[in-house]
């Protein structure tokens, strides 16, 4: 009776431990985010990298920076991002605008909305793909928006 009581707790505690763990990261993405030079997120699957940032008027500026961290002018780049309700979608095309690209239309309002950008680094090289969900909430730990905090609370 003793291991079977015995066994019965080790059991109980590695599925506890196990589920905590899980619970534990609801509604946080941990995932490892790079910082731009304006404090948006990082966009690191393309060459030159990509920094994603919703403007104080919810356009999306992209902005491309070279692997010393300083901001390179777009040059044939093709950028688009899907956001929104998944029912009614919102589709941004960007036009340059100073040291980087800026999108026509803006972000629909809510919070934690998916985004897909899709970037080409010319009209006929193959698109790059990367998605996350758009929380602009203020992270407690580095006062940045959610989708762009890299202090990983």
């Amino acid at each position: 009776m003793k291991n079977t009581t015995k066994t019965l707790l080790i059991a109980a505690s590695a599925i506890l431990a196990i589920a905590g763990g899980a619970l534990a990261g609801l509604g946080h993405d941990h995932t490892k985010v790079e910082a731009g030079p304006n404090g948006g997120r990082l966009i690191t699957n393309v060459d030159p990298n990509a920094e994603f940032l919703v403007t104080s008027d919810r356009k999306v500026k992209i902005t491309f920076v070279g692997g010393d961290g300083k901001v390179i002018a777009p040059a044939e780049q093709v950028v688009t991002v899907t956001t929104g309700d998944r029912s009614a979608p919102v589709k941004l095309i960007f036009t340059k605008s100073g040291d980087g690209l800026i999108s026509d239309g803006v972000v629909p309002e809510g919070n934690g909305l998916p985004v897909i950008v899709q970037i080409k680094a010319s009209p006929d090289s193959k698109t790059e793909i990367t998605k996350f969900n758009l929380n602009l909430s203020n992270c407690p730990g580095c006062q940045k928006a959610e989708y762009a905090c890299t202090c990983a609370h």
